[in-house]
């Protein structure tokens, strides 16, 4: 025996009641949307090394050290930084008093801006020769008082060095050390 059956559905605001209800369609449509502005670090770049010429005893010598770079990359609103300098006694032979030029007897001067990009104020340390300064201490080359964003600054720094009249001929090796905080 075969039977049929007939099944009805009745489809009205009844039977939706339980299911939800889409959104409706507007206009204009809002979105709250985030994007991450990443930055960098601060660092300094010098020459790997140079030859800052000759001279005698009574002459002194005299020469610039090679373009010194920092490069701020933090993006930082308050991007300011301050570079500093100092070196160590230069040595010959076996670095007896009349082997060593002192640092006391190594002036530096900063003098101006090579290049400079961004926003902000730099400041040489030692903007002309009258300014030398000695490298027995740590001495400040450059500094970014006020700006903002990416920047950088160069410049190529004069050595002064002065020579004792007991001091003996050779090839004198020392370090000038450049940092940036």
């Amino acid at each position: 025996m075969r039977r049929s059956f007939e099944l009805t559905v009745a489809i009205g605001a009844a039977c939706l009641a339980g299911l939800p209800t889409p959104a409706r369609a507007d206009s204009t449509g809002d979105v709250t949307a985030t994007v991450v502005v990443a930055g960098g670090e601060l660092s300094i770049i010098v020459p790997a090394s140079t030859d800052l010429g000759q001279g005698s005893p009574d002459e002194g010598i005299t020469g610039q050290l090679g373009t010194v770079t920092v490069i701020d990359d933090r993006a930082q609103l308050a991007a300011t930084w301050v570079a500093t300098v100092t070196a160590t006694d230069f040595t010959t032979g076996g670095a007896t008093p009349e082997e060593t030029i002192p640092a006391s007897a190594i002036d530096y001067w900063s003098g101006p801006p090579t290049q400079n990009v961004g926003t902000g104020v730099l400041v040489p340390g030692q903007p002309t020769a009258a300014e030398a300064v000695s490298l027995a201490v740590r001495q400040t080359a450059f500094s970014r008082t006020t700006g903002d964003g990416l920047n950088s600054a160069s410049w190529n720094p004069t050595l002064t060095f002065e020579l004792s009249p007991s001091t003996v001929v050779g090839d004198y090796t020392g370090t000038v050390t450049h940092s940036v905080a």
